[in-house]
């Protein structure tokens, strides 16, 4: 399962990328953009709490958005320690662009699907993330040298 579920989400992701290259942003960095048309003007930090992601690669992934001039990082006025992070008027008009690429993957993933078969493939992949979420993974890669691979 893990191994298939790694391939649909490679494939998926190549699909997303093509889908978003006339936008000028690669894959991932939409979903820094969504949240950001979602909620406005919040701190980095914020955001990498509610992408999951590594802070390193949050960063790169705004210094890449900055330089493109999508998104504006400034010291936040109520605490200097916080970068605040905002989408310019090139980045905001960004968002039709992005619902559609989203809207032409999501029929191209659940082409041909029922119904309930979408309804059940959204059933089991909520399952899957919360399993994984709930999972506490090894402290060190070490830790898991010499451990069988599961196929």
């Amino acid at each position: 399962m893990s191994e298939a579920l790694f391939r649909a989400a490679r494939v998926h992701r190549i699909m997303a990328g093509g889908l978003l290259r006339g936008t000028g942003l690669y894959a991932g960095q939409e979903l820094l953009m969504m949240r950001l048309w979602e909620r406005g003007e919040q701190r980095q930090a914020d955001l990498i709490k509610t992408l999951g992601l590594d802070p390193s690669t949050v960063t790169k992934m705004l210094q890449r958005l900055e330089q493109s001039g999508f998104v504006a990082r400034k010291p936040s006025p109520h605490d200097r320690r916080a970068v605040v992070v905002s989408a310019t008027r090139a980045g905001q008009a960004l968002c039709d662009q992005v619902k559609q690429a989203w809207s032409e993957l999501e029929q191209v993933t659940a082409a041909g699907f029922t119904e309930a078969e979408y309804d059940q493939a959204m059933r089991v992949l909520a399952r899957i993330e919360a399993n994984l979420t709930t999972s506490t993974p090894p402290a060190d890669p070490a830790d898991t040298a010499g451990a069988p691979s599961v196929a």
